[in-house]
């Protein structure tokens, strides 16, 4: 029959599986994850809205204080866990090993065995572009109210510059490599541009 047919087609996928079938996706689509590039954005910039804003809206501190906090947060979570692996097949995490010892552990996604892109171009734009900007509007919050003498509004905006920069950080981290990487890479072109002079 028609209906089993069509019921056999259908594939069970992980939506955070690194193997993701690009191929049933339309190749003409920019954006093949547009739910994950709204929630990229989204809570990143409701957390500044919401910061320039909320004094205009109430004269509860309190209240504006735990809900930048509470966007900042979900902003960390959605980037670091989902949005990174959709949009730019990268993710990062922080693991203790049995001896008390930190590990950061960067990863990047395969490449598929059609040797395509997994992630298109629009995206990786919005996602480097909400993650590198961001950050820096939160460090001009920071020399703003330290220098108006806003105390109360610093530790709000050192949260939104520490869960931001963390993950700008760990991001940056997975897409050039680890820093023992960086620094062979770095003494290796000194290198290089000594000798030529």
């Amino acid at each position: 029959s028609p209906l089993q047919d069509s019921s056999d087609d259908i594939e069970d996928v992980s939506l955070f599986d690194a193997d993701d079938d690009v191929s049933r996706r339309s190749k003409k689509s920019k954006i093949r994850h547009p739910v994950a590039s709204f929630f990229h954005l989204f809570f990143r910039v409701s957390a500044i809205v919401v910061y320039l804003l909320c004094e205009l809206l109430t004269s509860s501190f309190i209240a504006c204080m735990v809900t930048i906090i509470l966007l900042l947060s979900c902003d960390f979570w959605a980037v670091k866990n989902v949005t990174g692996r959709l949009m730019v097949g990268l993710r990062w995490w922080n693991q203790v090993d049995d001896d008390g010892r930190s590990h950061w552990v960067f990863e990047a996604r395969k490449v598929s065995a059609q040797g395509g892109k997994t992630s298109s171009e629009a995206e990786s734009r919005i996602f480097w572009l909400g993650l590198i900007t961001c950050p820096m509007i939160w460090v001009i919050f920071a020399f703003s109210a330290l220098f108006s003498f806003k105390v109360k509004w610093l530790a709000v905006v050192v949260m939104g510059v520490v869960l931001q920069g963390a993950n700008l950080y760990g991001y940056i981290r997975c897409k050039v490599g680890s820093r023992k990487n960086l620094t062979s890479m770095a003494t290796k072109y000194l290198g290089k541009q000594f000798l030529r002079q």
